[in-house]
C-alpha cells in the first residue's frame, strides 16, 4: 500500500489554472481505464482543505464535490487547521500530516491511500511520507495556475519509473519516490 500524489497535469505543468481553477479539465474528463484502474486500487483519500472545499473540475455538475466525479466511494481524511463544527459523512476533518497519512493508511487496508491536493501532497513528499505519484498528462497547455510541485529555493526530489501507460484519454506516470 502505498501514499500516492493523484493527479493530471497539462503539458506544462499545472494541475489546475489560476487561482486553483480546475474548469480547464472538463473538456479532457472522458472514460479512462488507467483512471478507472488507479480508482480500483485507492482505499482511502489523504485530502487538502482547498481541494475539498471547491477546486473541482465537476462545478456545476451533479458530480460536483464528488471524489473523482462520482467514480470513487470510501473514506477521506481531508488535512485542514480549521475542524468545521458540522460532520460530513466518510469525512473525516484532521488537523496534523502524520496522524492524517496514518488514520488513511489503516483506512485503506491492503489498497493505496490517494492523496489529492498540491499543498499536501508538496507536505508529504517534504515530510517523507509520500510513496508514489500518479500523474495523467492532459495534451493542453495552460501557461499559469498551479504547478504540480513548487518549492522555492529548490530541493530535488529523486523519482523512479515505475509504469508509463498511453491510452485514448491521454499518457499516464506511476512513480516511486527514491529520496
Amino acid at each position: 500500500m502505498a501514499l500516492q500524489y493523484q493527479c493530471a497535469m497539462s503539458l506544462d505543468g499545472f494541475i489546475a489554472g489560476p487561482g486553483g481553477d480546475m474548469g480547464w479539465m472538463v473538456e479532457y474528463l472522458t472514460p479512462d481505464p488507467a483512471a478507472d484502474d488507479l480508482m480500483s486500487e485507492t482505499g482511502a483519500l489523504l485530502v487538502g482543505r482547498r481541494t475539498f472545499g471547491g477546486d473541482d473540475p465537476y462545478k456545476g455538475t451533479e458530480q460536483e464535490g464528488e471524489p473523482y466525479g462520482g467514480g470513487w466511494d470510501g473514506p477521506q481524511f481531508v488535512l485542514t487547521h480549521k475542524i468545521p463544527e458540522r460532520a460530513v459523512p466518510g469525512v473525516t476533518f484532521m488537523d496534523d500530516l502524520e496522524r492524517a497519512a496514518g488514520a488513511a493508511r489503516e483506512a485503506a487496508g491492503s489498497k493505496n491511500v490517494g492523496v489529492l491536493g498540491a499543498q499536501v501532497a508538496a507536505q508529504c513528499l517534504e515530510s517523507g511520507l509520500l510513496d508514489e505519484i500518479f500523474v495523467s498528462i492532459v495534451p493542453v497547455l495552460l501557461g499559469d495556475g498551479v504547478r504540480l510541485f513548487s518549492h522555492p529555493g529548490g530541493r530535488t526530489f529523486r523519482l523512479e519509473p515505475i509504469r508509463t501507460r498511453t491510452t485514448s484519454a491521454g499518457t499516464s506516470l506511476l512513480l516511486r519516490v527514491v529520496d
